[in-house]
């Protein structure tokens, strides 16, 4: 399979395509939790009880599919082969536990992939939305539909006083997690970043990796979610994150600004050596690969490149994953022949754009 054809069929809506404030927001996700009535929580429910959930989602698939969408397809977990799975959780449509720790796990995706629902993972369902850019409504809207046909199907565990139930009692209430992943170079390299995220925590947010909890802010890119679901509603939570999320997209222009003034030799040597590495390396490891996508993607924003497009990190970063090398190359590869891969796949698309 050429790379071309390969981007095409491998990347995102998400990936590919820019939104508001894309120089530095790289999408917007909005999850809700939710869990049949009569239906014991994952944590408890017996194998019988799992299959139940599988079975009314399937149903429902056949009654009364959500066209909005587009065709949606439904992927039992213990039927995709490991590196399939690895690839769904390197493209955030799936989570590491339902890959991984969940049995009787299962994923509705739509065809552009900006709607994923997880069955059988911590909740019965958690409803995932996933833009481009700086769009908490737009995907927070668009749960929501997804969400009134589902209930309008099954009765969701939901209390008058508590709001949604759910099996961690962090998550009762609302039952949403809405999140953004920012690409904040300018406030590493200007060292604001340690001062910033104890404040964000203070403020009842909380901010993580690029693949969420427990995983490192590779090539300077976090991910800043909300942490409170109990007493505030889901309009709220979105103001809330969105308000922080601006001042951050405020103080990270006005880092690379300043980085401008004062180091822009030294910053545009920075952009170029990575450029550099990028185009002519033979062998490289993850996070020297994710350093140098975001210094090239930071020379990109700030003008000093001018023939590549923004979306390139997106792409590049999820592209150079162990499970899409794996899947590029079609089997299973060691460490070091992972190595040599991603070097031989960021140069060829690279060559790629440089040929347009």
């Amino acid at each position: 399979m050429s790379l071309e054809r390969f981007i095409n069929q491998a990347v995102s809506s998400w990936m590919s395509e820019e939104g508001p404030d894309s120089d530095i927001v790289l999408s917007s996700r909005i999850r809700l939790a939710r869990n049949f009535d009569n239906v014991k929580f994952p944590t408890l429910f017996s194998h019988e009880e799992a299959q139940s959930v599988i079975l009314k989602m399937e149903e429902i698939l056949r009654e009364s599919n959500f066209s909005k969408f587009g065709q949606i397809e439904l992927l039992k977990i213990d039927e995709l082969q490991p590196l399939q799975k690895r690839v769904l959780v390197e493209k955030h449509l799936i989570s590491p536990n339902l890959a991984e720790e969940s049995p009787y796990g299962a994923v509705l995706l739509t065809e552009n992939e900006e709607v994923s629902i997880m069955l059988n993972e911590e909740d019965h369902i958690r409803i995932q939305c996933l833009f481009p850019g700086l769009q908490l409504t737009e995907a927070l809207d668009a749960a929501n539909e997804i969400d009134d046909w589902l209930e309008s199907h099954i009765h969701f565990g939901f209390d008058e006083k508590h709001g949604y139930l759910t099996s961690c009692p962090t998550n009762v209430g609302t039952g949403l997690r809405a999140s953004v992943m920012m690409h904040l170079p300018g406030l590493m390299l200007t060292q604001q970043i340690n001062r910033i995220i104890p404040a964000i925590n203070q403020l009842g947010l909380v901010v993580r990796g690029i693949y969420g909890e427990g995983s490192e802010a590779l090539g300077n890119i976090f991910q800043i979610s909300n942490q409170i679901t109990l007493g505030k509603s889901e309009e709220d939570i979105c103001r809330d994150l969105k308000g922080v999320v601006s001042q951050l997209i405020s103080q990270e222009r006005s880092a690379r600004e300043a980085l401008r003034k004062t180091s822009n030799i030294q910053l545009e040597d920075r952009v170029f050596r990575s450029y550099g590495v990028l185009t002519n390396c033979r062998v490289i490891e993850t996070k020297e690969a994710a350093k140098c996508l975001s210094d090239v993607r930071l020379g990109i924003d700030m003008g000093y490149i001018e023939d590549l497009p923004k979306n390139i990190l997106n792409e590049l970063m999820i592209l150079t994953q162990p499970g899409f090398l794996q899947q590029y190359a079609g089997g299973h590869l060691r460490p070091d022949e992972r190595d040599i891969r991603r070097a031989a796949l960021i140069r060829e698309r690279l060559k790629m754009e440089q040929e347009k």
